[in-house]
């Protein structure tokens, strides 16, 4: 990790004091303008851009005052999401705890979020980041890695590298234990509604879906991928069971707002469930518990995830010996909506 420019070094650089450089930026009287623009020039050639944040970071011995967090999600659907509003509620926490704040912003892609991030290291807005939806290849990883930001990723380290720190869950092992359970109850066509193909974790559970229901020799299985919206999840369900032939006895959802939706269109197509379709959500919010029937779902504290995270960047960015570590794997909380095919 390269070191951080900092008044000290710009100083150094025009010849001058620190106190210097802190008067030609608050434009205090004292200093020749010949020497107010050799101060700037030496800024400028360091990248060192003086602001509110870098100030109290200046005199907070290294104390971690904003972590940033940059989402590439339209706003609307972030609000309709349980997972962030439960793991922002984690992150927010710890910074609590702290006497932290929290920097949050929603982008388009990838390169206007490494624009962003880029910004804010440049200007000391954030004392580090928490990097979510990895790709594979991620391209922020190596761009903040060269600018030398503090960062934790929220995803599994083979998707990381080993340019960041990373706390991740199980997404394989929590796919296997769901087939795993479907089979046992007797179902042989297995599908699933899956999250924008494009991400890391998506990619992770479509390849644990196929080769588990390879080995318990069930029917190949049937990804469809989305937005993970709830309109996108209502689709993806209507495909699945267009057609009788092919149509899944039981469907995983990537998350729980589509879950909810599948409910809704077994019912819109005469279906009963659990006793035609059986259907399995991820994460486990609040959600789960409010539809008729309950949704089975793969559990996990996602609230404790975002804890984990930023507890993790706080080691990060203090340079203390707690590196990348797995959070606990989901688990799989049978209700009302997974039952054996035709009971």
């Amino acid at each position: 990790m390269s070191p951080r420019v900092t008044i000290r070094d710009v100083a150094a650089r025009a010849g001058v004091s620190a106190g210097a450089v802190s008067m030609a930026f608050n434009d205090r009287p004292g200093l020749a303008l010949p020497t107010r623009e050799r101060i700037r020039a030496a800024a400028a050639e360091l990248g060192w851009t003086p602001s509110q944040a870098a100030r109290r970071l200046a005199g907070s011995a290294g104390r971690i005052e904003t972590v940033g967090l940059v989402i590439a999600r339209p706003a609307r659907q972030l609000g309709l999401e349980p997972f962030y509003m439960e793991f922002i509620s984690g992150i927010e926490a710890v910074l609590q705890e702290r006497s932290a704040s929290l920097l949050l912003r929603l982008v388009r892609d990838r390169d206007q979020e490494i624009a962003v991030q880029s910004e804010w290291w440049r200007t000391r807005r954030v004392s580090g980041s928490i990097l979510v939806d990895l790709t594979e290849d991620d391209p922020r990883i190596p761009a903040l890695a060269r600018i030398g930001m503090p960062t934790v990723a929220a995803g599994h380290p083979g998707l990381a590298g080993r340019a960041v720190d990373a706390v991740w869950t199980d997404d394989a092992a929590a796919i296997e234990e769901a087939v795993r359970y479907l089979a046992v109850l007797g179902h042989r066509r297995i599908a699933r509604v899956g999250g924008d193909p494009a991400l890391g974790h998506t990619a992770i559970r479509t390849r644990a879906l196929e080769r588990i229901t390879a080995e318990l020799g069930l029917e190949p299985a049937r990804t469809l991928t989305t937005d993970f919206s709830g309109h996108a999840g209502a689709r993806a369900t209507r495909r699945l069971l267009a057609a009788p032939e092919r149509r899944p006895t039981a469907i995983i959802y990537d998350n729980d707002i589509m879950a909810v939706a599948g409910i809704a269109v077994a019912a819109e197509l005469g279906l009963q469930v659990p006793r035609d379709l059986s259907l399995i959500a991820w994460d486990d919010s609040q959600l789960c518990r409010l539809t008729h029937p309950t949704l089975s779902a793969m559990s996990h504290d996602v609230h404790g995830y975002g804890v984990q995270v930023t507890r993790t960047l706080f080691d990060v960015v203090n340079r203390t010996s707690v590196p990348s570590g797995p959070a606990p794997t989901p688990v799989l909380v049978p209700r009302g909506s997974s039952a054996p095919p035709g009971a």
